[in-house]
């Protein structure tokens, strides 16, 4: 990546600015109008063109003026980007959802969904695909004669829940020590090892017998599903109101169905995508990305990474108010968890 001298900068900063606000191509008249340059017309044109040469503009339409390209936007968040404090309310609105102390799904689809609100941009958020993760507790409880809920909690905040199908027969009593069987039996194991082991012994009682055998069944396809980690996505209907998507509807509703169907917003924003926090455009792996940007950030409990918090949107994104904003959400997700489950 060539260094640009301050006047590009300047142009390319302004360039930048103009076309996340508008949606439009950018021209030379245009920027003088709004930014003091100090330079002709001639001149602002003739540093475009170059910039152009140089991959960090994009002419869309021969009589077009000039928009960034991924490069360009590459240059805007590593070089030129203006530090932006977050507004106290916003600050606010982000604690208020954080420190609920929900369980981890519920915590991050209401962090998720207030982020793509403040932001108007899709909001992901994953837990980490870790098979060492512990089991903190696990409790039955009987619904009827026939029903019971299985309610397992992870040391990383997450809870999740079946229903399963009680023998005949079973009184609360039995279920009372079935729960203790459980309990001594998974308290502190890992997902790994639960995928692994067999259910625990019974105590000669049939009908306690047969529910052990259920729970153990059901927990062992719990974790196996949690071992897969897990992807929360709000906000979907604000990319069809981005003007660089407005064209084409129909393949943005297949591209997002394709993404909140597979792995591709998991690869891309989870704890596996690699070392930036943030990717844009052809620098996402996935070709089905090349037209969006990726602002991610991961969250922990305690100094365990629990998983990512990340807004994806088009390239034409507010960097100066999504990175910061990111940030603050992991660190805030990361404060509540480690206070509930640390």
């Amino acid at each position: 990546m060539r260094e640009l001298d301050p006047r590009q900068q300047t142009i390319l900063r302004a360039i930048v600015v103009e076309y996340v606000l508008t949606a439009e191509p950018v021209g030379s008249g245009a920027l003088l109008e709004k930014y003091p340059l100090g330079v002709k017309s001639a001149t602002v044109r003739n540093e475009m063109a170059e910039m152009s040469d140089l991959g960090y503009l994009e002419q869309p339409h021969t009589s077009a003026g000039r928009i960034p390209s991924d490069l360009g936007y590459r240059y805007y968040v590593d070089r030129l980007i203006l530090k932006r404090e977050l507004e106290q309310s916003t600050k606010q609105r982000v604690r208020d959802t954080t420190d609920e102390g929900d369980a981890l799904q519920g915590l991050l689809r209401d962090t998720a969904s207030v982020l793509s609100r403040l932001t108007h941009l899709l909001s992901v958020a994953t837990t980490v695909r870790d098979a060492d993760v512990t089991v903190r507790n696990a409790v039955v409880s009987a619904l009827g004669p026939a029903r019971a809920l299985l309610v397992l909690i992870l040391s990383n905040g997450h809870v999740e829940n079946r229903m399963v199908d009680c023998p005949p027969g079973l009184t609360l009593d039995d279920v009372g020590l079935a729960n203790e069987q459980l309990s001594a039996a998974i308290t502190g194991r890992t997902l790994r090892q639960i995928t692994r082991t067999k259910a625990p012994a019974g105590l000669g009682n049939l009908a306690i017998d047969r529910l052990l055998s259920t729970l153990w069944t059901s927990l062992r396809s719990m974790a196996r599903d949690l071992t897969r980690g897990h992807t929360v996505v709000e906000g979907e209907e604000f990319l069809f109101g981005q003007p660089e998507f407005q064209r084409d509807v129909g393949s943005l509703s297949e591209l997002l169905e394709q993404l909140t169907e597979s792995d591709v917003l998991y690869e891309a924003v989870g704890p596996g995508a690699g070392p930036r926090t943030v990717t844009i455009g052809r620098e996402n792996r996935d070709e089905r990305l090349r037209q969006l940007s990726v602002v991610r950030h991961s969250f922990y409990v305690g100094e365990n990474e629990a998983g990512v918090i990340a807004l994806v949107g088009p390239t034409r994104m507010r960097y100066e108010v999504s990175i910061p904003l990111v940030n603050f959400t992991a660190n805030a997700l990361s404060e509540s968890l480690t206070r509930y489950y640390g």
